[in-house]
């Protein structure tokens, strides 16, 4: 039974993973032949998500959306790479994990700035609802995995969140995919934590049936 709760549905970002690999590994030979490194190709890829944000700040908010369709493979690519040259480790998924929290802060600070420029409150709390239940999303399943628990399950995950955000900015309706990010990104941090103690509870049962 302990087997089957650890068993984990398979991800959006694995789905995705799976379906462009032949599109992907051909792109991340041809870098790691140049000499790149995954963490530089990582980093490049925060620096082009700053200069969305810094669009969207500005008001250029379709043109943010259309960079952020740019940059949105490189979180593929890094991952790829590490793989070609045999150089995948702990370190590498860290940084790339934190990069990740990084360039979706700098692109939701793009939105807080413009809003604050534009003094519609709601919206400024809608960005803090979005920024928090994504790192709640986040955390959890951090918090989780340090616990020897999996909690990967969820509504709107980062990549489900970016299939939202970016569409509403190419179009300039990012109140939208604020309103959507804010409410179910919570729910999300909420399935986790059920997910959680939902495994908690037929590992150490003992905990759920005192009388």
């Amino acid at each position: 039974m302990e087997h089957a709760v650890k068993k984990e549905a398979r991800t959006l970002t694995d789905t995705l993973r799976g379906m462009f690999r032949g599109v992907f590994e051909p792109i991340a030979g041809f870098l790691v032949r140049l000499g790149l490194r995954p963490n530089t190709v990582t980093i490049f890829g925060l620096i082009g998500q700053a200069a969305a944000a810094y669009l969207i700040a500005v008001g250029m908010i379709t043109w943010g959306g259309l960079l952020l369709i740019v940059m949105a493979p490189i979180d593929f690519l890094d991952g790829t790479m590490a793989r070609l040259r045999g150089e995948s480790s702990r370190f590498g998924a860290f940084v790339d994990s934190v990069t990740d929290r990084y360039s979706e802060f700098v692109v939701l600070g793009g939105l807080l700035i413009y809003y604050l420029g534009q003094e519609n409150w709601m919206a400024c709390g809608l960005v803090y609802l979005a920024a928090t239940g994504s790192v709640l999303v986040s955390y959890v399943r951090a918090r989780a995995e340090s616990l020897d628990y999996q909690s990967k399950v969820g509504l709107l995950t980062r990549v489900e969140r970016y299939l939202v955000l970016i569409p509403a900015l190419v179009f300039n309706r990012p109140l939208i995919a604020l309103w959507i990010i804010a409410i179910f990104g919570h729910l999300t941090a909420f399935q986790r934590i059920l997910n959680v103690r939902c495994q908690a509870r037929q590992q150490e049962p003992h905990l759920f049936n005192k009388k």
